[in-house]
Protein backbone atom coordinates (compact mmCIF):
# COMPACT_ATOMS: atom_id res chain seq x y z
CA UNK A 1 0.00 0.00 0.00
CA UNK A 2 2.87 2.42 0.57
CA UNK A 3 4.42 2.07 -2.78
CA UNK A 4 1.25 2.53 -4.23
CA UNK A 5 0.07 5.53 -2.42
CA UNK A 6 3.47 7.42 -3.43
CA UNK A 7 3.26 6.19 -7.27
CA UNK A 8 -0.47 7.56 -6.81
CA UNK A 9 0.59 10.81 -5.18
CA UNK A 10 3.62 10.99 -8.21
CA UNK A 11 0.90 10.36 -11.12
CA UNK A 12 -1.55 13.48 -9.31
CA UNK A 13 1.48 15.99 -9.63
CA UNK A 14 2.54 14.72 -13.23
CA UNK A 15 0.29 12.90 -14.98
CA UNK A 16 -2.05 15.89 -16.01
CA UNK A 17 -3.91 13.52 -18.51
CA UNK A 18 -5.34 11.66 -15.12
CA UNK A 19 -5.70 14.31 -12.18
CA UNK A 20 -5.82 18.20 -12.40
CA UNK A 21 -2.59 20.42 -11.97
CA UNK A 22 -4.66 22.37 -9.34
CA UNK A 23 -3.91 19.05 -7.14
CA UNK A 24 0.23 19.50 -7.20
CA UNK A 25 -0.46 22.30 -4.65
CA UNK A 26 -1.53 19.87 -1.82
CA UNK A 27 1.25 17.88 -2.35
CA UNK A 28 3.05 18.76 1.09
CA UNK A 29 -0.07 18.05 2.68
CA UNK A 30 -0.80 15.21 1.73
CA UNK A 31 2.57 14.05 2.20
CA UNK A 32 2.79 15.04 5.86
CA UNK A 33 -0.45 13.41 6.46
CA UNK A 34 1.33 10.01 4.96
CA UNK A 35 4.14 10.63 7.99
CA UNK A 36 1.67 11.65 10.28
CA UNK A 37 -0.04 7.78 9.84
CA UNK A 38 2.97 6.12 10.35
CA UNK A 39 2.63 4.84 5.97
CA UNK A 40 5.71 7.13 5.63
CA UNK A 41 9.25 8.10 8.05
CA UNK A 42 9.98 11.41 8.16
CA UNK A 43 13.08 10.27 6.42
CA UNK A 44 11.21 8.71 3.58
CA UNK A 45 8.74 11.83 3.18
CA UNK A 46 11.71 14.27 2.57
CA UNK A 47 12.87 11.79 -0.50
CA UNK A 48 9.17 11.82 -1.41
CA UNK A 49 9.20 15.75 -1.57
CA UNK A 50 12.45 15.93 -2.67
CA UNK A 51 11.29 13.38 -6.11
CA UNK A 52 7.98 14.48 -6.37
CA UNK A 53 7.79 18.69 -5.61
CA UNK A 54 6.55 20.22 -8.61
CA UNK A 55 9.03 22.86 -9.22
CA UNK A 56 12.23 20.40 -8.16
CA UNK A 57 10.47 17.91 -10.72
CA UNK A 58 10.58 20.57 -13.66
CA UNK A 59 14.63 20.80 -13.34
CA UNK A 60 15.04 16.69 -13.14
CA UNK A 61 12.90 16.37 -16.39
CA UNK A 62 14.59 12.56 -16.66
CA UNK A 63 13.65 11.50 -13.33
CA UNK A 64 10.01 13.05 -13.73
CA UNK A 65 9.66 11.02 -16.45
CA UNK A 66 11.21 8.03 -15.22
CA UNK A 67 8.82 8.57 -12.01
CA UNK A 68 5.90 8.71 -13.87
CA UNK A 69 6.78 5.62 -16.22
CA UNK A 70 7.19 3.85 -12.86
CA UNK A 71 3.72 4.53 -11.69
CA UNK A 72 1.96 4.26 -14.81
CA UNK A 73 2.85 0.91 -14.86
CA UNK A 74 1.74 0.05 -11.98
CA UNK A 75 -1.57 1.44 -11.72
CA UNK A 76 -2.01 1.99 -15.53
CA UNK A 77 -5.85 0.29 -14.56
CA UNK A 78 -6.58 2.99 -11.97
CA UNK A 79 -9.47 5.63 -13.00
CA UNK A 80 -9.17 8.94 -11.38
CA UNK A 81 -12.10 7.71 -8.70
CA UNK A 82 -10.18 4.99 -8.06
CA UNK A 83 -7.36 6.68 -7.44
CA UNK A 84 -9.40 9.68 -5.49
CA UNK A 85 -10.86 6.54 -3.49
CA UNK A 86 -7.54 5.01 -2.22
CA UNK A 87 -6.94 8.89 -0.63
CA UNK A 88 -10.16 9.00 0.89
CA UNK A 89 -10.10 5.59 2.79
CA UNK A 90 -6.75 6.83 4.10
CA UNK A 91 -8.10 9.51 4.80
CA UNK A 92 -5.86 11.33 3.25
CA UNK A 93 -8.13 13.14 1.00
CA UNK A 94 -11.92 14.23 1.34
CA UNK A 95 -14.68 13.04 -1.16
CA UNK A 96 -16.27 15.11 -3.13
CA UNK A 97 -19.72 16.21 -1.68
CA UNK A 98 -21.91 15.12 -4.56
CA UNK A 99 -20.22 11.67 -5.59
CA UNK A 100 -21.91 8.74 -4.22
CA UNK A 101 -20.29 6.04 -2.23
CA UNK A 102 -21.38 2.79 -3.58
CA UNK A 103 -21.09 0.18 -0.72
CA UNK A 104 -22.56 -3.83 0.87
CA UNK A 105 -23.89 -3.23 3.99
CA UNK A 106 -26.84 -6.15 4.40
CA UNK A 107 -27.79 -4.89 0.73
CA UNK A 108 -26.24 -2.75 -1.95
CA UNK A 109 -26.18 1.02 -0.72
CA UNK A 110 -25.51 4.41 -2.66
CA UNK A 111 -24.17 7.47 -0.44
CA UNK A 112 -23.33 10.74 -1.13
CA UNK A 113 -20.34 12.34 1.62
CA UNK A 114 -22.66 14.86 2.89
CA UNK A 115 -25.19 11.77 3.67
CA UNK A 116 -27.71 14.19 1.90
CA UNK A 117 -28.99 11.48 -0.44
CA UNK A 118 -28.94 7.96 0.48
CA UNK A 119 -30.14 4.84 -1.42
CA UNK A 120 -30.44 1.68 -1.06
CA UNK A 121 -31.17 -1.54 -3.34
CA UNK A 122 -32.85 -4.88 -1.79
CA UNK A 123 -35.02 -7.35 -2.34
CA UNK A 124 -35.91 -11.00 -0.86
CA UNK A 125 -36.32 -14.13 -2.19
CA UNK A 126 -38.35 -17.62 -0.43
CA UNK A 127 -38.44 -20.82 -2.27
CA UNK A 128 -41.24 -22.84 -0.28
CA UNK A 129 -42.08 -26.78 -0.54
CA UNK A 130 -44.03 -28.82 1.46
CA UNK A 131 -46.29 -32.34 2.63
CA UNK A 132 -49.03 -32.29 4.03
CA UNK A 133 -50.93 -35.42 5.25
CA UNK A 134 -54.42 -34.69 5.99
CA UNK A 135 -57.35 -36.43 8.21
CA UNK A 136 -59.91 -37.84 5.56
CA UNK A 137 -62.59 -35.91 7.59
CA UNK A 138 -60.54 -32.43 7.23
CA UNK A 139 -59.86 -33.26 3.86
CA UNK A 140 -63.70 -33.90 2.80
CA UNK A 141 -64.43 -30.52 5.39
CA UNK A 142 -61.50 -27.71 4.00
CA UNK A 143 -60.34 -29.08 0.82
CA UNK A 144 -57.17 -31.12 -0.10
CA UNK A 145 -53.90 -29.29 0.08
CA UNK A 146 -53.65 -26.82 -3.17
CA UNK A 147 -50.08 -26.78 -4.14
CA UNK A 148 -46.18 -28.82 -3.18
CA UNK A 149 -44.17 -25.58 -3.87
CA UNK A 150 -44.30 -22.19 -4.73
CA UNK A 151 -41.76 -18.96 -4.21
CA UNK A 152 -43.70 -17.30 -1.32
CA UNK A 153 -41.91 -13.74 -1.60
CA UNK A 154 -40.24 -12.39 -4.73
CA UNK A 155 -39.94 -9.04 -3.84
CA UNK A 156 -37.36 -6.17 -4.90
CA UNK A 157 -37.28 -2.47 -3.83
CA UNK A 158 -35.29 0.75 -3.18
CA UNK A 159 -35.87 3.24 -0.55
CA UNK A 160 -33.60 6.07 0.47
CA UNK A 161 -33.04 9.59 2.32
CA UNK A 162 -33.89 12.62 0.15
CA UNK A 163 -31.57 15.51 1.90
CA UNK A 164 -31.77 13.89 5.02
CA UNK A 165 -34.93 14.60 6.08
CA UNK A 166 -37.29 13.32 3.77
CA UNK A 167 -37.37 9.47 3.29
CA UNK A 168 -39.27 7.00 0.32
CA UNK A 169 -39.40 3.28 -0.58
CA UNK A 170 -40.91 1.50 -3.22
CA UNK A 171 -41.21 -2.22 -2.47
CA UNK A 172 -42.88 -4.93 -5.18
CA UNK A 173 -44.02 -8.83 -4.97
CA UNK A 174 -43.85 -10.70 -8.12
CA UNK A 175 -44.65 -14.00 -6.36
CA UNK A 176 -47.67 -15.24 -8.07
CA UNK A 177 -47.07 -14.29 -11.54
CA UNK A 178 -48.44 -10.44 -10.85
CA UNK A 179 -46.53 -7.00 -9.29
CA UNK A 180 -48.51 -6.58 -5.79
CA UNK A 181 -47.33 -3.05 -3.69
CA UNK A 182 -45.77 -3.97 -0.98
CA UNK A 183 -44.28 -0.80 1.29
CA UNK A 184 -44.51 2.02 -1.08
CA UNK A 185 -44.23 5.32 0.52
CA UNK A 186 -42.95 8.32 1.33
CA UNK A 187 -42.46 10.53 4.45
CA UNK A 188 -40.37 13.44 6.76
CA UNK A 189 -38.39 12.48 9.91
CA UNK A 190 -36.72 14.49 12.16
CA UNK A 191 -40.02 16.61 13.30
CA UNK A 192 -39.92 18.33 16.78
CA UNK A 193 -41.60 16.07 19.15
CA UNK A 194 -43.48 13.76 16.55
CA UNK A 195 -40.00 12.09 15.09
CA UNK A 196 -41.76 10.37 11.21
CA UNK A 197 -44.34 11.00 9.13
CA UNK A 198 -45.07 8.67 6.29
CA UNK A 199 -48.33 8.46 3.86
CA UNK A 200 -48.51 5.31 1.11
CA UNK A 201 -49.01 1.75 1.54
CA UNK A 202 -47.63 -0.02 4.83
CA UNK A 203 -47.98 -2.08 7.43
CA UNK A 204 -49.86 -0.78 10.39
CA UNK A 205 -48.67 -0.47 13.80
CA UNK A 206 -49.81 -3.76 15.20
CA UNK A 207 -48.54 -7.16 16.52
CA UNK A 208 -44.56 -7.60 17.04
CA UNK A 209 -45.02 -10.52 14.89
CA UNK A 210 -46.49 -8.95 12.09
CA UNK A 211 -44.55 -5.78 12.34
CA UNK A 212 -41.17 -8.39 12.51
CA UNK A 213 -40.12 -8.66 8.58
CA UNK A 214 -40.90 -12.18 7.13
CA UNK A 215 -36.87 -12.08 6.18
CA UNK A 216 -36.54 -12.33 10.61
CA UNK A 217 -39.27 -14.15 11.79
CA UNK A 218 -38.58 -17.39 13.62
CA UNK A 219 -40.81 -19.83 11.79
CA UNK A 220 -41.70 -19.88 7.69
CA UNK A 221 -45.50 -18.41 8.72
CA UNK A 222 -46.71 -16.37 11.34
CA UNK A 223 -48.88 -17.69 14.29
CA UNK A 224 -52.63 -18.15 14.39
CA UNK A 225 -53.45 -14.56 15.61
CA UNK A 226 -52.16 -12.98 12.74
CA UNK A 227 -55.13 -13.45 10.84
CA UNK A 228 -56.36 -10.15 13.12
CA UNK A 229 -53.74 -8.18 12.10
CA UNK A 230 -54.57 -5.23 9.69
CA UNK A 231 -50.60 -5.47 7.83
CA UNK A 232 -50.87 -2.99 5.07
CA UNK A 233 -52.73 -0.80 4.01
CA UNK A 234 -53.56 2.58 2.62
CA UNK A 235 -52.95 5.63 5.31
CA UNK A 236 -50.81 8.33 7.17
CA UNK A 237 -48.64 7.26 10.18
CA UNK A 238 -46.48 9.30 12.76
CA UNK A 239 -43.88 7.58 15.09
CA UNK A 240 -41.15 7.99 17.48
CA UNK A 241 -39.10 6.74 20.08
CA UNK A 242 -39.20 7.64 23.82
CA UNK A 243 -36.91 7.79 26.78
CA UNK A 244 -33.59 7.14 24.52
CA UNK A 245 -35.14 4.48 22.21
CA UNK A 246 -36.42 2.40 25.90
CA UNK A 247 -40.18 3.14 23.84
CA UNK A 248 -41.87 3.40 21.07
CA UNK A 249 -44.99 4.76 19.87
CA UNK A 250 -46.92 4.73 16.95
CA UNK A 251 -50.80 5.74 15.61
CA UNK A 252 -52.31 6.56 12.21
CA UNK A 253 -55.63 6.20 10.02
CA UNK A 254 -55.75 4.00 6.96
CA UNK A 255 -58.03 2.86 4.33
CA UNK A 256 -58.71 -0.91 3.79
CA UNK A 257 -56.76 -0.96 0.13
CA UNK A 258 -56.04 -4.40 -2.14
CA UNK A 259 -52.53 -5.15 -3.45
CA UNK A 260 -52.36 -2.14 -5.45
CA UNK A 261 -53.23 0.45 -2.76
CA UNK A 262 -56.45 0.87 -4.55
CA UNK A 263 -59.78 1.17 -2.17
CA UNK A 264 -62.61 2.85 -3.18
CA UNK A 265 -65.22 2.33 -0.30
CA UNK A 266 -66.10 4.92 2.80
CA UNK A 267 -64.44 2.54 5.59
CA UNK A 268 -61.52 3.10 7.70
CA UNK A 269 -59.12 1.76 10.33
CA UNK A 270 -57.37 3.69 13.02
CA UNK A 271 -54.83 2.11 14.89
CA UNK A 272 -52.09 2.57 17.56
CA UNK A 273 -49.16 0.85 19.74
CA UNK A 274 -47.08 1.24 22.43
CA UNK A 275 -44.16 -0.77 23.36
CA UNK A 276 -41.35 -0.43 26.29
CA UNK A 277 -38.02 -2.00 27.10
CA UNK A 278 -38.04 -2.25 30.87
CA UNK A 279 -34.73 -4.25 30.57
CA UNK A 280 -31.80 -3.46 27.99
CA UNK A 281 -28.68 -4.76 28.75
CA UNK A 282 -25.26 -5.67 26.08
CA UNK A 283 -26.79 -4.46 23.25
CA UNK A 284 -29.60 -6.19 23.45
CA UNK A 285 -28.20 -9.36 24.13
CA UNK A 286 -30.81 -9.81 27.35
CA UNK A 287 -34.42 -7.61 27.18
CA UNK A 288 -37.28 -7.89 27.87
CA UNK A 289 -40.22 -6.27 25.89
CA UNK A 290 -43.64 -5.46 26.67
CA UNK A 291 -45.69 -3.88 24.11
CA UNK A 292 -49.82 -3.45 23.47
CA UNK A 293 -51.76 -1.70 20.13
CA UNK A 294 -55.22 -1.39 19.52
CA UNK A 295 -57.37 -0.49 15.92
CA UNK A 296 -61.01 -0.19 15.47
CA UNK A 297 -61.77 -1.48 11.76
CA UNK A 298 -65.50 0.12 10.57
CA UNK A 299 -65.22 -1.36 6.83
CA UNK A 300 -68.86 0.27 6.94
CA UNK A 301 -70.45 -3.03 5.40
CA UNK A 302 -68.87 -6.79 5.54
CA UNK A 303 -65.98 -8.61 7.22
CA UNK A 304 -64.84 -12.12 6.90
CA UNK A 305 -61.97 -14.21 8.88
CA UNK A 306 -60.35 -17.18 7.62
CA UNK A 307 -57.06 -18.77 8.19
CA UNK A 308 -54.54 -21.55 7.21
CA UNK A 309 -52.74 -24.10 9.65
CA UNK A 310 -48.88 -22.23 10.06
CA UNK A 311 -48.22 -23.24 5.75
CA UNK A 312 -48.97 -21.13 3.14
CA UNK A 313 -49.41 -24.57 0.93
CA UNK A 314 -52.47 -25.29 2.81
CA UNK A 315 -56.10 -24.76 2.73
CA UNK A 316 -57.89 -22.57 5.18
CA UNK A 317 -59.00 -24.71 8.39
CA UNK A 318 -60.77 -22.12 9.63
CA UNK A 319 -63.55 -20.05 8.37
CA UNK A 320 -66.28 -17.53 9.96
CA UNK A 321 -68.08 -16.42 5.62
CA UNK A 322 -68.59 -13.14 5.38
CA UNK A 323 -71.01 -11.57 7.93
CA UNK A 324 -72.48 -7.85 7.93
CA UNK A 325 -71.00 -5.98 11.25
CA UNK A 326 -70.97 -1.98 12.41
CA UNK A 327 -67.22 -2.26 13.23
CA UNK A 328 -65.00 -4.39 14.66
CA UNK A 329 -62.13 -3.91 17.56
CA UNK A 330 -58.97 -5.18 17.83
CA UNK A 331 -56.77 -5.27 21.29
CA UNK A 332 -53.37 -7.07 21.39
CA UNK A 333 -50.96 -7.53 24.14
CA UNK A 334 -47.03 -8.63 22.91
CA UNK A 335 -44.13 -10.09 25.26
CA UNK A 336 -40.41 -11.08 24.60
CA UNK A 337 -37.59 -11.68 26.37
CA UNK A 338 -34.15 -12.03 25.21
CA UNK A 339 -31.35 -13.68 27.01
CA UNK A 340 -28.23 -14.07 25.54
CA UNK A 341 -28.99 -17.56 22.48
CA UNK A 342 -32.22 -18.35 24.37
CA UNK A 343 -35.67 -16.65 23.77
CA UNK A 344 -39.70 -16.21 24.65
CA UNK A 345 -42.16 -14.52 22.61
CA UNK A 346 -45.84 -14.40 23.10
CA UNK A 347 -48.85 -12.14 22.10
CA UNK A 348 -52.35 -12.39 23.06
CA UNK A 349 -55.07 -10.89 20.64
CA UNK A 350 -58.62 -10.48 20.92
CA UNK A 351 -61.46 -9.34 18.57
CA UNK A 352 -64.85 -7.81 19.17
CA UNK A 353 -67.31 -7.46 16.26
CA UNK A 354 -70.37 -5.66 16.65
CA UNK A 355 -72.21 -7.29 14.00
CA UNK A 356 -75.22 -5.04 14.26
CA UNK A 357 -76.30 -1.40 14.42
CA UNK A 358 -79.80 -1.80 15.42
CA UNK A 359 -79.81 -5.04 17.56
CA UNK A 360 -76.64 -5.17 18.89
CA UNK A 361 -74.62 -8.69 18.74
CA UNK A 362 -70.94 -8.42 20.33
CA UNK A 363 -68.97 -11.06 19.00
CA UNK A 364 -65.86 -12.38 20.76
CA UNK A 365 -62.81 -13.89 19.22
CA UNK A 366 -59.47 -14.94 21.57
CA UNK A 367 -55.95 -16.38 19.95
CA UNK A 368 -53.06 -16.28 21.41
CA UNK A 369 -49.54 -17.78 20.40
CA UNK A 370 -46.38 -18.50 22.36
CA UNK A 371 -42.85 -20.20 21.47
CA UNK A 372 -39.37 -20.81 22.76
CA UNK A 373 -36.30 -20.06 20.39
CA UNK A 374 -32.57 -21.23 21.12
CA UNK A 375 -29.26 -20.46 19.23
CA UNK A 376 -27.08 -23.81 19.16
CA UNK A 377 -23.85 -21.59 18.09
CA UNK A 378 -24.54 -18.58 20.82
CA UNK A 379 -25.75 -16.19 18.80
CA UNK A 380 -28.75 -14.07 19.69
CA UNK A 381 -31.91 -12.21 18.31
CA UNK A 382 -31.64 -9.18 17.50
CA UNK A 383 -33.77 -6.19 18.04
CA UNK A 384 -34.52 -2.67 16.19
CA UNK A 385 -35.21 -0.42 19.58
CA UNK A 386 -36.07 2.64 16.86
CA UNK A 387 -38.89 0.38 15.72
CA UNK A 388 -39.59 -2.11 18.70
CA UNK A 389 -39.21 -5.56 16.54
CA UNK A 390 -36.88 -7.97 15.75
CA UNK A 391 -34.26 -7.97 13.11
CA UNK A 392 -31.61 -9.89 10.95
CA UNK A 393 -29.47 -12.03 12.92
CA UNK A 394 -25.69 -12.47 11.98
CA UNK A 395 -24.06 -15.68 12.34
CA UNK A 396 -20.66 -15.52 14.69
CA UNK A 397 -19.08 -17.63 12.16
CA UNK A 398 -20.39 -17.33 8.59
CA UNK A 399 -21.15 -21.18 6.88
CA UNK A 400 -18.19 -22.27 4.71
CA UNK A 401 -17.09 -25.45 3.74
CA UNK A 402 -13.40 -24.69 2.48
CA UNK A 403 -13.07 -22.50 6.05
CA UNK A 404 -15.03 -25.70 7.50
CA UNK A 405 -17.64 -23.10 9.70
CA UNK A 406 -20.90 -23.96 10.13
CA UNK A 407 -23.06 -20.68 10.41
CA UNK A 408 -25.87 -20.12 13.04
CA UNK A 409 -28.20 -22.94 13.55
CA UNK A 410 -31.39 -22.34 16.20
CA UNK A 411 -34.40 -24.56 16.92
CA UNK A 412 -37.42 -23.52 18.47
CA UNK A 413 -40.95 -24.86 18.79
CA UNK A 414 -44.17 -22.68 18.90
CA UNK A 415 -48.27 -23.16 19.90
CA UNK A 416 -50.64 -21.41 18.44
CA UNK A 417 -54.54 -20.90 19.06
CA UNK A 418 -57.43 -19.18 17.49
CA UNK A 419 -61.25 -19.75 18.34
CA UNK A 420 -63.76 -18.50 15.62
CA UNK A 421 -66.81 -19.34 16.99
CA UNK A 422 -69.03 -17.65 19.38
CA UNK A 423 -72.70 -16.98 18.84
CA UNK A 424 -73.92 -17.39 15.66
CA UNK A 425 -70.60 -17.38 14.48
CA UNK A 426 -69.22 -21.16 13.81
CA UNK A 427 -65.56 -20.68 11.70
CA UNK A 428 -64.27 -23.03 13.60
CA UNK A 429 -61.15 -23.09 16.72
CA UNK A 430 -57.69 -24.50 15.41
CA UNK A 431 -54.51 -25.04 17.53
CA UNK A 432 -51.25 -25.97 15.30
CA UNK A 433 -47.58 -27.10 17.56
CA UNK A 434 -44.81 -26.16 14.90
CA UNK A 435 -41.54 -27.07 15.50
CA UNK A 436 -38.60 -25.53 13.64
CA UNK A 437 -34.91 -25.07 12.58
CA UNK A 438 -32.95 -22.16 11.14
CA UNK A 439 -30.14 -22.73 9.51
CA UNK A 440 -28.37 -19.04 9.04
CA UNK A 441 -25.41 -19.24 6.14
CA UNK A 442 -24.87 -15.58 6.60
CA UNK A 443 -25.97 -12.76 7.31
CA UNK A 444 -28.53 -12.60 4.09
CA UNK A 445 -29.08 -16.29 3.75
CA UNK A 446 -31.01 -19.38 5.59
CA UNK A 447 -32.33 -22.88 5.03
CA UNK A 448 -35.08 -23.09 7.50
CA UNK A 449 -37.22 -26.71 8.10
CA UNK A 450 -40.88 -27.40 9.97
CA UNK A 451 -42.98 -29.56 11.22
CA UNK A 452 -46.29 -28.83 12.05
CA UNK A 453 -49.39 -30.49 13.57
CA UNK A 454 -52.76 -28.67 13.07
CA UNK A 455 -56.13 -29.61 14.29
CA UNK A 456 -59.29 -28.19 13.78
CA UNK A 457 -61.87 -28.95 16.92
CA UNK A 458 -64.71 -31.99 15.85
CA UNK A 459 -63.22 -32.15 12.62
CA UNK A 460 -59.66 -33.49 12.39
CA UNK A 461 -55.98 -33.01 12.01
CA UNK A 462 -53.03 -32.69 9.86
CA UNK A 463 -49.23 -32.99 9.86
CA UNK A 464 -47.16 -30.99 7.48
CA UNK A 465 -43.35 -30.54 7.06
CA UNK A 466 -42.43 -27.75 5.46
CA UNK A 467 -38.53 -26.43 4.29
CA UNK A 468 -37.78 -22.76 2.84
CA UNK A 469 -34.54 -21.45 0.88
CA UNK A 470 -34.12 -17.89 1.38
CA UNK A 471 -31.83 -15.02 0.32
CA UNK A 472 -32.17 -11.37 1.18
CA UNK A 473 -30.13 -8.34 0.48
Amino acid sequence: MKKLLCMVLAILVFASSIVPAAWAGEVDILVRKLVEKGILDESEGKVMLEEIRFESAKKDAVKKQEIVEEAQEDIAELTRKEIESILVKQNIAKPKKDSFQVYWKDGLRFDTADKNFKLKVGGRIMADTAWQKQETKLKDTVGKASGSAEFRRARLYMSGDIYKDFFFKAQYDFAGGDADFKDVYLGMKNIPYLGAFKIGHFKEPFSLEELTSSKYITFMERGLPNVFAPSRNWGAEFSNTLFNKRATWAAGIFRPSDGYGNYSGSGWNFTGRLTALPWYEDKGEKLLHIGTAWTVHDPRGTVRYRQRPEDHLSPRYVDTGTFQIDYASLFNVELALVYGPFSLQSEFIQGWVDQSHNNSSHTCFPSFYAYASYFLTGEHRKYKTSKGCFSRVKPKKNFSIKDKTWGAWELGVRYSYLDLEDKNIEGGIMQDITAGVNWHWNPNMRVMGNYVHSNRNRVGGADILEARFQVDF
